[in-house]
């Protein structure tokens, strides 16, 4: 069945759900953005950027979206895959032979896109600020399963094997792919690591309280519990552990791929309407359909090693397994996104034609997007 948005129709559905999440959910400041065919159909901003309450959200404040920026990091290794004409069925070691080391010649670059490698994990102490000293770490890393029999979110190492990956076929940081291929030709108003001139817009990030609830308790359980693959997993690479870590400019200007993405709404929701539009915005080809259909086309789906409940990958991207009992990306199976830690939500919908972009600066303990965004997903769609 055929979907369009109508502006004003959609903005009746959402808005409202959208201010109760403030006078009801708890919101500080957030944003939401729908695009469709390549056109946004609806901007939404509100609250504030600091506790204090004294700078109002507007539609010049950027935020960091955690690992959201992990789908922006995919698709800049998809996009350079493509260009060089190297398919996902080669081994990661025909590009980065070091990576050979400890048993993961044979890993693939869709096993690895699709946290089937087993290195969400690292035996050796390095810190997430060290990039020489992570790489060399995953290189000499045994994968904590066979490769290519399960799965785990690699919420912290997932990042540097993508950027390094970028910087041994393409010469450039991952952060500088993303400014030449999307983010200057876009317009995007979307930073890997942000310059000292951005500093001023961004919003102040607040930890999760401590009086909500927890989603899965299993995993908030095990994250808690030393020697357990969850913190093993969620503190290696270690530091900058403390949400109120990332609002110093020194931490905001580092180029993590796995979690140090800031930006607006409206440029998130863009980058991915032109993923929801085939690779194409405003008459310029961005990706090939096949490329496209890498990101729509599940690699690997069940039980998550990590998240202990059902998770499911395409080719670096997130997917709404097919048991899930809510779906967050939408109703159409095609559709593929990736959320950020406390609520920061984004997806594609190549059925449709329809994006989605939320972000906040209040955070929640929940892995996968919580009720503030996935009521407006599912308003959209009504």
């Amino acid at each position: 069945m055929s979907i369009q948005l109508a502006a004003k129709q959609l903005r009746d559905r959402v808005a409202p759900l959208f201010e109760k999440n403030f006078t009801h959910l708890g919101e500080l400041g957030a944003a939401a953005s729908v695009w469709q065919n390549g056109k946004s159909v609806l901007e939404l901003q509100g609250g504030f950027r600091d506790a204090k309450r004294e700078r109002h959200w507007t539609t010049d404040t950027i935020v960091l979206f955690w690992s959201a920026t992990k789908g922006l990091g995919s698709a800049c290794l998809l996009h350079l895959l493509h260009e060089r004409g190297i398919e996902l069925t080669r081994r990661v070691a025909e590009l980065w032979p070091e990576f050979a080391q400890s048993g993961k010649s044979e890993i693939t670059l869709a096993q690895l896109l699709s946290h089937q490698g087993g290195l969400c994990a690292l035996d050796n102490a390095v810190d997430v600020t060290d990039y020489p000293a992570v790489i060399a770490a995953l290189e000499k890393q045994a994968p904590l399963w066979p490769p290519g029999t399960a799965h785990g979110y690699h919420a912290r190492t997932f990042g540097f094997l993508l950027d390094e990956l970028v910087r041994r076929i393409a010469g450039i940081t991952t952060s500088e792919y993303w400014r030449k291929t999307f983010a200057d030709p876009l317009n995007l108003d979307i930073w890997i690591g942000l310059p000292d001139s951005e500093q001023n817009r961004v919003a102040t990030i607040y930890a999760a309280k401590a009086d909500g609830p927890v989603v899965p308790a299993e995993f908030y359980r095990d994250l808690a519990t030393p020697g357990t693959l969850a913190r093993k997993t969620f503190t290696s690479p270690r530091g900058l552990h403390a949400v109120s870590a990332m609002n110093s400019k020194e931490n905001r200007a580092m180029p993590i791929v796995s979690f140090v993405g800031i930006g607006s709404t409206a440029s998130l929701a863009k980058f991915y309407a032109m993923l929801a539009n085939g690779g194409e915005l405003n008459g310029f080809r961005f990706f090939a359909e096949e490329t496209i259909a890498q990101m729509s086309t599940t690699l690997v789906s069940g039980i998550d090693r990590v998240f202990q409940i059902s998770t499911a990958f395409s080719a670096g991207f997130m997917k709404d397994p097919p048991d899930s009992a809510r779906r967050i990306f939408g109703p159409s199976p095609l559709a593929f996104g990736h959320p950020g830690a406390g609520g920061s939500h984004a997806f594609a919908d190549p059925e449709h034609s329809i994006s989605f972009a939320y972000v906040m600066n209040q955070m929640e303990q929940s892995l996968l997007p919580n009720e503030k965004s996935l009521r407006l997903v599912e308003a959209i769609y009504r």
